[in-house]
């Protein structure tokens, strides 16, 4: 059975709560981490990036395998399946 259900944007929640804060972007391909600068309705802006090709234990403190980008990063919003802050 289909129920109707109201759906209320809250401003300031989501990624945008976590402006400013280091987050983990799970996206299709790829993980990305790095200090969230911007947020829009396509993309997110990241600076001190790191793609993360291995994680390793995600209890463990640090990546296994975590490469720098040299600059800011774009990521499409269209392609974050999961996002938080980061340790």
């Amino acid at each position: 059975m289909k129920k109707l259900v109201t759906v209320t944007e809250v401003e300031g929640e989501g990624l945008e709560a976590l402006l400013g804060q280091n987050v983990v972007l799970v996206c299709l391909n790829y993980i990305y981490a790095g200090k969230l600068e911007g947020v829009n309705q396509t993309c997110v802006q990241l600076s001190d990036a790191r793609f993360v090709y291995e994680t390793g234990a995600w209890t463990d403190a640090k990546w296994k395998d975590a490469q720098p980008f040299p600059g800011l990063l774009y990521v499409q919003t269209r392609c974050i399946e999961a996002f938080g802050a980061a340790k």
